[in-house]
């Protein structure tokens, strides 16, 4: 097979995949139910509030298989977010049960080819990498048999006392120029700093943590941090991709905690929907960006994110 079929192969299979992740994503959107959001906001999510994780090598899933798990827990009432492969639960002892259907996820990296790297080395050029895509599937460990007990058990959640403390300690632990005052939640692009009502105009308190993490998902993607596109105006479309991006990373923060995620702007739903429906790569890479962003926050507290992420891809 030459390397052009290979690579159309390749581009076709990303293509396919990417539809049918974005497409998925609209109809919920649509139905009224926000992805990074919708398996907690349900009377049948029995789920423990964490982020998916692999059971085997206790990798956190990344970017859009964190959606992809999430959404299969509550299709499916799974009570646990430990996932294994067919062979990694051999591995442990156990097996998967005859009969169950697994959760297809994705890898995406680059490859530099032998010839292409020997074609680099005679004409000085830097070699070109091609990008390939990994389908693979796994199993919720409640669709397993055999495992050992601390395998398969659920993360247990912190103590409800111990959340908000916890919450509070990674927001002073960023070092973010974290303003309190005034009457609404934004991120200052131009000063660098974030600002927050008081908890007391939260209905909620917890909402008032919600949002700051919200805001923070802002804050890692200045030009200092992470990078990302800060220039649109309000209503453009680069400016719903940060949003997005935000509104994701702020779950993925929330449920690192044992917060229950909520949409924090639901009248952006719209441009969302606008954004997606022209560019079939926009979600997963928008999840992508949030899961940068969520690590880059949770770093700031170790004792709440777990070695790094299973199954990492990246939007290309």
């Amino acid at each position: 097979m030459s390397r052009e079929i290979s690579h159309a192969r390749a581009g076709a299979g990303r293509a396919n995949l990417y539809a049918e992740i974005t497409d998925k994503i609209i109809a919920e959107l649509q139905a009224g139910r926000v992805p990074w959001v919708q398996p907690w906001g349900t009377a049948a999510a029995n789920a423990t509030i964490a982020m998916p994780r692999n059971a085997s090598t206790q990798r956190r899933y990344s970017g859009i298989n964190i959606l992809i798990l999430w959404g299969a827990v509550i299709e499916q009432g799974f009570a646990g977010q430990n996932w294994l492969t067919f062979r990694q639960a051999l591995g442990l002892g156990g097996h998967v049960r005859k009969g169950e259907r697994g959760t297809t996820v994705v890898f995406a990296d680059r490859f530099t080819p032998e010839d292409e790297r020997r074609r680099a080395a005679e004409t000085g050029e830097d070699p070109g990498a091609i990008p390939f895509l990994k389908r693979f599937t796994v199993f919720n460990t409640d669709q397993c048999e055999g495992l050992p007990k601390d395998v398969a058990s659920a993360v247990i959640p912190p103590p409800p006392g111990q959340i908000e403390p916890q919450a509070e300690a990674l927001i002073a632990a960023t070092g973010a120029d974290f303003r309190i005052g005034g009457s609404r939640a934004y991120y200052n692009t131009a000063g660098d700093f974030v600002q927050v009502p008081p908890p007391a105009a939260y209905f909620e308190p917890i909402n008032w943590h919600r949002t700051a993490f919200h805001e923070l998902g802002h804050w890692t993607g200045h030009a200092s941090r992470l990078n990302r596109d800060h220039s649109g105006s309000h209503g453009s479309k680069s400016y719903a991709r940060e949003e997005l991006v935000a509104e994701m990373a702020g779950a993925f923060v929330c449920a690192s905690l044992g917060i229950v995620p909520t949409v924090r702007h639901a009248d952006y739903i719209g441009s969302w929907l606008e954004v997606l429906r022209e560019d079939n790569r926009a979600v997963v890479r928008a999840a992508s960006a949030a899961s940068k962003a969520a690590d880059f926050l949770l770093a700031f507290a170790p004792q709440v994110i777990d070695a790094g992420a299973e199954g990492r891809e990246e939007a290309a």
